[in-house]
């Protein structure tokens, strides 16, 4: 019979999935390009130099910040990270400059780090507590789904708000739903965990060692690993060129977060359809190739033309077919990794991934200062360029576990 103590653990979940939703309803999202530019007086550039800022600060704080939640509770982790992006929000409206921005990307970047993976631990824990393990699944997956309801709404919202009362406004908009997810994870409920359990936090040290050792002697891992990274650095442009691409072509501000929104529904809907596509085209490994050379090919088009309409089609299709191309590397990454290094070793990927991104998303900027058309272009070729000379196999794909000779040195 299940006790109060059940109930009030129970009711985190639906907390979690409101905090997530709460969270993620950024309502700048839908014209952060614009308020960089013209709001903030920067050049496109500059706004890649942030990003890649941004990313260098996740890779930082990771670490440091996961301590809050491994000593003092992942409830105090979640509030602190909503808190804190609150003063990330005022931050960055409270003057419009380049130093002011960097600062405010560094604050939003320990908001991001104070959250990633402290509501999922928080919900797994509280399902264990009350014997419900065999939900988590269905429970994380659930959560996953109320980010990306916080998004799309978020981005349906935020132009509408930036054309009626500024560009600056959705940014100060972000507040409310900021300051919602504080008070709600002041009511969550911690699990009872022991202090061995709670205060597992890998470092650097043993991240770059272990991970890296594991990563440079497995074949198949630092295969898969790479080629993820290089060709998400190529792709993760789109979502900083969009905006400009449909401010060139002439769409109005407030149906930027529209199309925004359906780039998004078209990632669930690859996503949710990964299975009946690869029974249709053959192999995994054609359909990531695939994905790739379509994505390269969208981004060939935006290079191409300024039609409003294939402007919107490309956007959309480019989104569909490069991003959820991560959580399926991810999945097939897994699979080689054996389950006492899966942390380090994955942490490791991650910091592959994001690296990557730090040092190309500069690149990107200059050469969008240089032509929008160009930058597109060549970040197709360089997308269909990978999926022609990937070196990876359907047997790299195989859902087998990893083997002592796979940790020794791979196939």
């Amino acid at each position: 019979m299940p006790t109060d103590s059940d109930a009030r653990l129970g009711s985190n979940i639906w907390k979690l999935q409101a905090i997530r939703l709460l969270f993620y309803m950024q309502f700048f999202s839908a014209v952060l390009v614009p308020f960089f530019t013209d709001w903030g007086g920067i050049s496109l550039a500059q706004v890649l130099y942030l990003n890649a800022w941004f990313f260098l600060c996740n890779f930082l704080f990771e670490v440091p910040t996961g301590t809050v939640a491994d000593y003092l509770g992942r409830k105090v982790s979640l509030a602190l990270g909503s808190l804190v992006a609150i003063g990330a929000a005022l931050l960055y409206v409270s003057r419009p400059a380049f130093p002011v921005f960097m600062a405010a990307e560094a604050v939003f970047a320990i908001a991001y780090t104070l959250h990633s993976g402290a509501d999922e631990a928080l919900a797994y824990d509280s399902l264990k507590a009350t014997g419900h393990t065999e939900r988590a699944a269905h429970v994380l997956g659930r959560m996953e789904s109320f980010k990306l309801g916080g998004i799309i709404t978020a981005t349906l919202i935020g132009g509408f708000i930036a054309s009626a009362f500024g560009l600056s406004a959705p940014m100060r908009a972000y507040v409310l739903p900021a300051t919602l997810a504080f008070l709600l994870a002041l009511t969550l409920r911690e699990p009872p965990t022991s202090s061995q359990e709670r205060r597992t936090r890998t470092g650097y040290v043993r991240i770059l060692t272990q991970g890296g050792r594991y990563f440079l002697g497995h074949k198949v891992v630092r295969l898969l690993a790479i080629e993820l990274a290089l060709t998400n650095a190529l792709a993760w442009g789109l979502i900083w060129l969009f905006q400009p691409l449909l401010e060139r072509s002439g769409v109005p501000l407030r149906f930027f977060g529209v199309v925004h929104a359906l780039s998004c529904v078209g990632q669930i809907l690859f996503l949710g359809n990964v299975a009946r596509i690869e029974r249709w085209i053959g192999s995994m490994r054609r359909l990531l190739l695939g994905a790739t050379v379509l994505a390269g090919v969208s981004f060939l088009m935006l290079g191409a033309t300024r039609w409003t309409p294939l402007v919107i089609v490309g956007i959309i299709l480019g989104f569909t077919f490069s991003l959820p191309r991560i959580p399926l590397f991810s999945a097939y990454i897994n699979h080689h990794i054996p389950s006492n290094q899966r942390a380090t070793v994955l942490s490791f990927v991650s910091m592959v991934r994001t690296l990557a991104i730090v040092v190309i998303n500069p690149l990107i900027g200059l050469l969008a200062e240089w032509s929008l058309s160009w930058t597109m272009a060549i970040l197709g070729t360089g997308l269909i360029a990978f999926a022609a000379g990937s070196r990876i196999e359907e047997r790299h794909l195989a859902a087998a576990p990893a083997s002592s000779d796979d940790a020794a040195g791979g196939p």
